[in-house]
C-alpha cells in the first residue's frame, strides 16, 4: 500500500537568505547546495529530511538543531507512530529522479511542495523500516568508506610526487618545449553530438568527464560524433591515449585527464586544452606536474572572465614546471601503477556495495 506523504509528515520550507550563513557558526545551515553550510542561530531543531527545492535536487538527513534557506524544504514527522524517518529519507534518494522530471522553470529548475505532500510512499511496519534502513546505512557506509580508500590513493600517488620532485632542484621548462602539440578542441554543430554510439562513431569529450584526480570520468557520461565529423570538422582536436587533457574554460578549472587506450581516437569540445608529451616527458608525469599547487594555482589565476572564466592557449604552452630525468619519471610512473592496481580492488569492492545499495533501493522503493 502506498500513502501520500502528505498525510504522514509536515512539510515546510526554511526562512533565510542564503547570506545568512556564518563561517564559523555552531549549526548546520541547509541550502540548496550539497554540503550544509554554517550558521551561528538556530530556527530548527528535530529530526528531519531535508530537500534542496531547486537548483540541484537533493537529499539531507539531520536530527537536532539548525536553519534553512528559503527554497529549502524541510519534511518532518507528524508523529503518529507510521513513519521511520530514515526510512523516509532513503525512500527520498530513491524519489528525487521524479522530483527532477517534475521540477518547472526556465535556467534554475525548481519543485513546489505538492510534487512533496503527492508523492506516495511504501509503508510497511515500523519493524520492516527500521531493517530496510539498517540495511540501507550499513551498505552507504560501506560505499563512503571505498571513496574514502580511493580518495587516500590518489593523495598518496600525489604526496609520493612531492616527496620525490618538490624538494629537489631541476631545470624548469614550458610545457611547449615538452609537448609535440598543444591546442583545444571544437564544438560540433548541433544534432552532430549523439548519446547511442553507432559502428566507428567516435567518443566526444566534454569537462565533465576530467576530473581533479586526472581520472577521465567517461563511462557514466557518453556522447560520440560521427567519423565523418571527427576526421574533417574536428581534425585537429583529435585526441589520442596517453593525452594529457585539461579543461581551460571554467569554473571550475583544474580538471585533467590522462587519455585512455579504451578507443583509438578520441575528441573533445572547446572547452578542454590537449598536451602531448615528447619524448622528453612520459605523459603520468607530464599529468601530475600540470596538477601540482605551485604550477597550476599561478596558472589558473591568470584566468579572465567572471561567470566564465578563460585561460588562453599561449597560457598554456607558457606552463613552467620542474623536469628530473627520465629515470625517475619512470620510477614516479611505476610507484603510480603500483598504486592503481589497489585502486582498481578498492574500485570493484566499490561497485559491488553500490550494485547492493541501488538493489535494495530498487525493491524497496520502486
Amino acid at each position: 500500500m502506498r500513502i501520500k506523504l502528505g498525510d504522514l509528515t509536515k512539510i515546510k520550507t526554511g526562512k533565510l537568505d542564503a547570506n545568512a550563513a556564518s563561517e564559523d557558526g555552531q549549526y548546520p545551515f541547509f541550502t540548496c547546495s550539497k554540503e550544509p553550510l554554517r550558521i551561528s542561530t538556530y530556527s530548527y531543531d528535530c529530526e528531519s529530511v531535508l530537500i534542496a527545492g531547486n537548483g540541484d535536487l537533493n537529499v539531507k538527513y539531520y536530527n537536532g538543531k539548525f536553519d534553512a534557506y528559503q527554497r529549502t524544504y524541510i519534511i518532518e514527522n507528524k508523529d503518529n507512530g507510521k513513519l521511520f524517518m530514515p526510512y523516509l529519507y532513503f525512500f527520498m534518494e530513491a524519489y528525487i529522479e521524479e522530483l527532477k522530471k517534475q521540477a518547472v522553470g526556465g535556467v534554475i529548475k525548481y519543485i513546489k511542495i505538492g510534487n512533496l505532500t503527492d508523492a506516495r510512499i511504501k509503508l510497511p511496519s515500523m519493524n520492516e523500516q527500521k531493517a530496510i534502513a539498517e540495511i540501507l546505512q550499513r551498505a552507504k557506509r560501506v560505499i563512503e568508506l571505498r571513496k574514502k580508500e580511493i580518495s587516500k590513493l590518489d593523495e598518496l600517488i600525489n604526496a609520493q610526487f612531492v616527496e620525490m620532485f618538490g624538494k629537489c632542484s631541476h631545470e624548469s621548462v614550458k610545457a611547449a618545449e615538452v609537448c609535440d602539440f598543444i591546442t583545444k578542441g571544437s564544438t560540433p554543430a548541433i544534432g552532430e553530438i549523439v548519446e547511442e554510439r553507432k559502428e566507428k562513431d567516435i567518443p566526444f569529450l566534454k569537462v565533465y568527464n576530467l576530473s581533479f584526480t586526472g581520472e577521465m570520468l567517461f563511462d557514466d557520461n557518453p556522447q560520440y560524433i560521427s567519423e565523418k565529423t571527427h576526421n574533417s570538422k574536428l581534425a585537429r582536436s583529435k585526441v589520442y591515449p596517453n593525452d594529457v587533457l585539461m579543461n581551460i574554460v571554467g569554473p571550475p578549472l583544474g580538471k585533467f585527464a590522462l587519455v585512455t587506450d579504451e578507443f583509438k581516437e578520441w575528441n573533445i569540445n572547446q572547452a578542454i586544452a590537449i598536451f602531448r608529451a615528447k619524448e622528453r616527458i612520459l605523459p603520468r608525469f607530464l599529468l601530475y606536474a600540470l596538477m601540482q599547487p605551485e604550477v597550476l594555482e599561478p596558472f589558473v589565476g591568470q584566468a579572465v572572465g567572471i561567470r566564465q572564466q578563460n585561460l588562453s592557449l599561449e597560457q598554456c604552452r607558457n606552463l613552467k614546471f620542474p623536469l628530473p630525468s627520465l629515470d625517475e619519471q619512470k620510477a614516479f610512473v611505476a610507484f603510480a601503477e603500483q598504486v592503481d592496481k589497489s585502486k582498481i580492488i578498492v574500485q570493484k569492492s566499490l561497485d559491488e556495495a553500490q550494485l547492493l545499495f541501488d538493489c535494495i533501493m530498487q525493491q524497496c522503493f520502486k
